[in-house]
């Protein structure tokens, strides 16, 4: 019965929206056995009759572009704290939602270190990122637009809670970007750029958070890693603030950390 409800769906090429429902029915299913409310889960391994979602990459602009992007962002008709949050990512090398749920206790300007708790990361590991000058000055820039609230980017609806994962996608696309650079995006030109000029590989995947296969060497990098991760970090900021060429959402870019308005 459950596999001829999802045949329309397969045949429609929703082979995500699928995979999904296969996941939830299970996770049902497996409660339901755990809870002795059935004896066998008979959805089990169901998500091999339908066929596997193609993985698609992020659409991402090529490195060269990077000043036309940064000129864009500058000129693009968008609230400036949206254009903060675009800056923000870029500089940070986040995803959009983590990006977006960004809150100011999870921020130590004294220390210029911004720590994700587990529960909002992906992986549901915490994910720590060094701030170097350029997102801290953005932070300053954004503190007066925050209203002093619990996020660093407030929704506009509701200021009380935080920006939507999709409002930079929004911004992109009316920026002329639709099909050609998606948030996401943002972090595979990083990750382009970083590896062209011989960063280390290892250190840009701990950077963009991307768990390790072998479960030692993983829990090595979250422990560590910060300190050597924080010269890569200053030189990408460095590289955008060049790409930009002054089209920065930060009016001094150089600001002091000591300048940045302390969390408390």
């Amino acid at each position: 019965m459950v596999i001829e409800l999802l045949r329309p769906l397969e045949a429609k090429g929703s082979l995500e929206t699928v995979k999904r429902v296969t996941q939830r029915l299970n996770e049902i299913m497996t409660y339901g056995v755990n809870s002795g409310l059935i004896f066998a889960n008979p959805l089990s391994g169901i998500r091999a009759v339908f066929k596997k979602p193609k993985k698609e990459n992020m659409a991402a602009l090529p490195p060269e572009e990077l000043p036309k992007l940064m000129m864009e962002i500058a000129n693009a008709s968008i609230k400036r704290i949206t254009r903060c949050l675009l800056e923000w990512q870029l500089h940070t090398m986040t995803p959009p939602a983590e990006a977006a749920t960004t809150q100011w206790t999870d921020i130590d300007v004294d220390k210029a270190l911004w720590v994700i708790p587990a529960e909002r990361m992906k992986k549901r590991r915490p994910h720590a990122i060094p701030l170097t000058d350029q997102a801290l000055a953005l932070l300053t820039t954004v503190r007066p637009l925050s209203g002093n609230r619990e996020y660093v980017f407030p929704s506009d609806r509701d200021p009380r809670t935080h920006a939507n994962s999709q409002t930079a996608n929004m911004a992109l696309k009316r920026m002329g970007f639709q099909d050609r650079l998606v948030s996401h995006g943002l972090r595979s030109m990083a990750s382009t750029i970083l590896n062209e000029q011989g960063w280390d590989p290892e250190l840009i995947e701990v950077a963009l958070a991307h768990v390790d296969k072998d479960e030692v060497r993983s829990a090595y990098n979250r422990a560590g890693y910060i300190e050597r991760r924080r010269p890569m970090m200053v030189w990408w900021s460095e590289y955008i603030q060049k790409a930009a060429t002054g089209n920065l959402s930060t009016s001094a870019i150089n600001v002091a950390r000591d300048r940045v308005v302390p969390i408390r």
